[in-house]
């Protein structure tokens, strides 16, 4: 017998489910930028938000507005916890509602553990882990008062199941955010709401200091598709968890690495040879 605390309703609001609002936080670039074109493109309204590059943000609404609909754009600070949830909470009142919330923004560090000072790790864990508790809250409670279903989806990392030598504050802010969104999954689901995270692996973005670059002629002996990932990889898989055909989908996450995960990722992306 199901638990009434999270089985979804009769007639439950997924069933209708049509987005038309979204919001994409870190969409100034990288990951955040092609989800929100490729979210543009299936007709919804974007919500894009930036932290230190307001001018990539702007690109980026251009690009939503090409496909014929709204873009806002605020900056929000992931780890300004007392004021983020009030961005996500203006976005969606400029939007005029919120069916999806992709939470993007996020940071790393690479200091061995016994070298990371508290102020370090609580930077990353702070971003990466509360920022996103916050974002997730504030657009919960906006799609449960909306009472159209929605979706939640969480950019992770492959870290999110294996851990990093030099990433011990990103290794735990990413396992976190896994968990937090499968209980997230289990609370909404009577609301209609399906709640997912998508972990890519290395993927050409500035993060990983390959701005704008083809991934296609990089060479990865240690991943075997032999390259990093575009960011329009992890788009096209986020869109469809922001779609009505994932309805069933939830309380999962989605690895999207060429296959570097089952090499192991602290091999995968530093093998500099087929030997």
């Amino acid at each position: 017998m199901s638990d009434s605390s999270t089985a979804a309703d009769p007639g439950s609001a997924d069933q209708g489910f049509a987005p038309r609002r979204a919001i994409v936080t870190g969409s100034d670039s990288g990951i955040g930028r092609a989800t929100a074109v490729a979210l543009a493109a299936a007709g919804m309204d974007v919500g894009i938000t930036w932290y230190t590059d307001h001018e990539g943000a702007e690109v980026t609404a251009e690009e939503v507005r090409a496909s014929g609909v709204n873009a806002a754009v605020a900056q929000f600070d992931a780890s300004a916890l007392e004021s983020a949830g009030d961005v996500i909470d203006s976005l969606a009142d400029e939007l005029g509602g919120l069916d999806v919330f992709v939470h993007n923004s996020g940071t790393g560090a690479s200091t061995p553990l016994v070298d990371l000072s508290l102020e370090e790790w609580r930077h990353v864990v702070a971003t990466d882990l509360d920022g996103a508790f916050v974002g997730i809250q504030r657009a919960a409670r906006r799609m449960i008062a909306g009472g159209s279903g929605g979706r939640i989806i969480a950019v992770s990392s492959v870290h999110e199941h294996q851990p990093r030598v030099g990433s011990s504050a990103y290794d735990a802010a990413k396992d976190g955010l896994g968990g937090l969104v499968k209980t997230a999954a289990l609370e909404l689901a009577r609301y209609g709401i399906t709640a997912n995270t998508v972990a890519p692996g290395e993927i050409a973005t500035p993060m990983t200091g390959q701005t704008d670059e083809d991934p296609h002629g990089t060479a990865r002996p240690g991943i075997p598709l032999g390259r990093p990932g575009d960011a329009r990889e992890i788009a096209s898989v986020i869109a469809f968890l922001a779609s009505p055909g994932s309805s069933y989908v939830t309380s999962t996450s989605i690895v999207v690495d060429g296959g570097m995960l089952q090499m192991g990722p602290q091999a995968g992306s530093h093998l500099e040879s087929d030997a």
